[in-house]
């Protein structure tokens, strides 16, 4: 892991290079702590004795700890690459909090390197919905891209919205879209769980995102809700509100220096045309030596919060651990390889008839030459 965070630090001082050039926002004012009513007040866990410190500034929402940690265990868990342990959920990550979680379906798409699993935590009564983005050998390149390559497109039925293209397309026109839903669907009907929680991290959480606004669409506000870790920007001013309407229920946690939530760049003198974050924002970072969750403001682009932390201070290793959960992939190589011999497995085992798990699961993998339903 050494070598990994070295490797993926020497993409922040070239990215901090670039964007020192593009005047991207002034240093934050003095920090302050802003509150909320919590979105997940419906489903959690009672919270331990101890925890982090949580800064919300006396307002009535408590971040639930706890809640958010089970959470990121699921997006961690996503990053796994042997399919036929998260099939059965006995991954390394498929533990701790998320014991007990019941697998319902898991979706590959080996072409474009996109990975997703849907099932019930019955302890929370809900259905989680965890999506991996890609995730090739080199971040520096994703992170280059993430300055240069800015390509909008408008979002359909809304004026002057636009979102990031390889975003919007990884979930819009690839399998995940149908796949998903189709999943969601099913598992409502069978389980009976009304809450749907969505979360992701990195592109995973950009795609998430997109993912959470259509399932909101379909199964209403009130029963979506969305949980990010380190989650780049994924569309301008427009498409943020309109977001923050219809997904109202959404937490996208920072970390530290991470640089990904810096990117697509802000300008915040072009406040319309800029790409934009919505709300609301829990920023992970250290007060005096100790942890603090502190809950930015409505804005969804508070200068109190991860963005008050200098260009030069940006680091891509913040963006590997989150709440102390490790949510870098387990195996850098290219994807395409790596899950398209685990899919291979995962078939000839499901073909062999070795699971006796008790349940069915939907698995779901398209790659150039094969298609299981």
């Amino acid at each position: 892991m050494d070598r990994r965070r070295r490797a993926v630090e020497s993409a922040a001082p070239a990215a901090v290079m670039v964007l020192l050039l593009l005047s991207i926002a002034p240093p934050g004012r003095a920090r302050r702590d802003w509150g909320f009513r919590s979105p997940f007040s419906s489903v959690g866990f009672t919270e331990p004795n101890t925890k982090p410190d949580v800064k919300s500034n006396g307002q009535s929402f408590v971040f639930n700890y706890t809640l958010a940690k089970a959470i990121v265990e699921y997006a961690s868990a996503v990053y796994m690459t042997d399919l036929t342990a998260l099939y059965t959920w006995t991954c390394s990550r498929c533990n701790d909090l998320t014991r007990g979680f019941e697998m319902t379906c898991i979706i590959v798409d080996v072409q474009n390197c996109l990975q997703a699993f849907i099932g019930v935590d019955h302890k929370l009564n809900a259905i989680i919905v965890a999506i991996r983005g890609t995730q090739e050998n080199s971040i520096q390149n994703w992170i280059k891209d993430m300055i240069w390559k800015q390509v909008n497109v408008n979002y359909p039925n809304v004026p002057n919205a636009k979102v990031h293209a390889g975003f919007y397309s990884s979930y819009n026109n690839t399998l995940l879209r149908s796949a998903i839903a189709n999943a969601v669907r099913k598992a409502r009907k069978l389980h009976g769980a009304s809450d749907i929680i969505v979360t992701g991290h990195s592109m995973g959480g950009a795609i998430a995102s997109f993912c959470a606004l259509d399932l909101a669409i379909h199964f209403g506000s009130n029963n979506v809700h969305l949980m990010t870790f380190g989650q780049p920007r994924v569309g301008n001013a427009v498409f943020a509100s309109y977001f923050a309407k219809y997904v109202p229920n959404t937490i996208r946690i920072t970390h530290e220096r991470d640089i990904v939530p810096h990117l697509p760049p802000y300008f915040f003198f072009l406040p319309q045309l800029t790409y934009r974050h919505f709300p609301r924002e829990v920023w992970e970072h250290k007060v005096n030596g100790n942890t603090t969750f502190q809950v930015c403001d409505g804005s969804g682009e508070d200068p109190n919060c991860c963005r008050s932390v200098f260009v030069l201070f940006w680091s891509a290793s913040d963006h590997l651990t989150y709440m102390g959960v490790n949510i870098a992939a387990d195996d850098w190589s290219t994807c395409r390889i790596v899950l398209g011999q685990s899919a291979e497995q995962l078939q000839m085992n499901l073909a062999s008839n070795i699971f006796t798990s008790g349940h069915s699961v939907d698995v779901v993998i398209a790659d150039d030459s094969v298609q299981v339903d």
